[in-house]
């Protein structure tokens, strides 16, 4: 009889349907018992030797370079941009489709490089310019260049516009317009900045070194107040980050700012423009900015004045800015490899990740100083012979009227 019961009723099989967890957050408990700051983290001083090791190494690298000269400052940011743009290349790529599509990857390079002859070709056109003046030939063959380079650049992306249409395939539009629309984007995440940054290495290497200099402070300074002080996070898209890494980070940066810009300000070599490609020594009159004013200290102080750069306490703001806004670039790299489920963009450093993670957050500043041999240059390239003499006829006239007062 119970076999009878057993057999009447038939065995269909059960369906246990289970929630799909995500992996973009990490579990919220072991967040809470603060297993991801570094104050808990068993391996943390083998990390440290290691990203210290790396740390050494891209410094000194980084001092050469800017002992090298600007032109070699602008060719490291080049570099740099290839291997950012490799690794955001790296990031969608999917080896079954670009199996299917062999010249496409050539396609990502060839928009990157139109847009570095963009870029670079309005912001170093005049640089260029000077250094081949002496002769006449390559001269002609350069200011031809320059005057057509937009049109130039135009054509090289309708050229690679066409050459996508040409490619498509069928079954693979949506992963091709998708990459399309992700290497427009990287082109716009890697030269936005970086394209003031190569503006203000010519006009004095000071406006490059001191904001780069105060980026690489504060996230040294946020690592080491973090790894001996961190408890308390800061910020749930990066678990290590603590509020003590921050508000140490932020204080010796701004301390870093003052001091660096009194000893960096004293250099020639970085104070001054440069207006060509060479790579000579430099020699100009220093810009109000770097000339020191004096100030009287009480009495009870050891010092009877002090001399002070006006330009230290603009790099007071500098220092606020690289402490309280450019970390949030950290932040928005941490969230955006979050949401692709990746560590890091690349393993190019050790104990870093990529060069992308190192590039995460920038700061710049465009200087507005203009000198009369700056203005005297851009007459001299962009007016003609006429327009230059209706330029000197007018300048006379108001000369003129002041000196008369007519």
């Amino acid at each position: 009889m119970q076999n009878d019961c057993s057999t009447s009723v038939p065995s269909t099989p059960v369906r246990i349907r289970h929630r799909k967890r995500s992996n973009e957050v990490p579990n919220e408990a072991s967040k809470v018992n603060g297993n991801h700051l570094l104050l808990n983290d068993q391996n943390k001083y083998k990390s440290m030797l290691i990203r210290t090791y790396s740390t050494v190494w891209m410094i000194g690298g980084f001092a050469f370079t800017i002992y090298m000269g600007h032109l070699y400052i602008w060719a490291m940011v080049v570099v740099i941009q290839i291997f950012m743009a490799k690794e955001l290349f790296n990031l969608l790529r999917k080896a079954h489709e670009d199996r299917q599509l062999p010249w496409f990857r050539l396609l990502n390079w060839h928009f990157f490089f139109t847009a570095v002859l963009f870029v670079y070709g309005r912001i170093l056109s005049q640089q260029l310019v000077n250094t081949v003046t002496s002769d006449h030939v390559l001269y002609k063959l350069v200011s031809g260049l320059i005057k057509y380079q937009m049109v130039i650049c135009y054509f090289l992306y309708i050229a690679g516009f066409m050459w996508f249409i040409l490619t498509l395939k069928k079954k693979m539009y949506k992963y091709q317009f998708g990459q399309y629309a992700w290497t427009h984007m990287i082109l716009i995440v890697v030269f936005t900045q970086s394209s003031f940054t190569v503006a203000n290495i010519f006009e004095g290497i000071f406006w490059f070194l001191l904001p780069a200099s105060l980026i690489v402070i504060n996230d040294i300074a946020a690592y080491i107040f973090g790894f001996f002080f961190g408890k308390t996070p800061l910020i749930k898209l990066s678990p290590k980050k603590t509020w003590e890494g921050f508000i140490g980070a932020s204080f010796a940066t701004i301390i870093s700012a003052f001091l660096l810009a009194n000893i960096m300000g004293h250099f020639q070599w970085l104070t001054c423009p440069r207006k060509d490609l060479s790579t000579g020594w430099l020699y100009c009159d220093p810009d109000p900015m770097f000339k020191p004013e004096y100030y009287s200290l009480p009495g009870w102080f050891p010092w009877k004045e002090v001399s002070i750069l006006p330009v230290q306490w603009h790099a007071l703001n500098f220092g606020l800015f690289a402490s309280v806004i450019a970390p949030f670039g950290g932040f928005f790299a941490s969230g955006f490899k979050r949401a692709f489920k990746v560590k890091d963009f690349g393993d190019s450093i050790p104990g870093h990740g990529g060069i992308t993670d190192r590039m995460d957050c920038q700061s710049f500043v465009k200087s507005q100083s203009y000198s009369v041999d700056m203005i005297l240059d851009q007459i001299l390239s962009n007016l003609s012979f006429e327009e230059q003499q209706a330029l000197y006829t007018k300048l006379s006239q108001v000369f003129l009227e002041r000196k008369y007062g007519q």
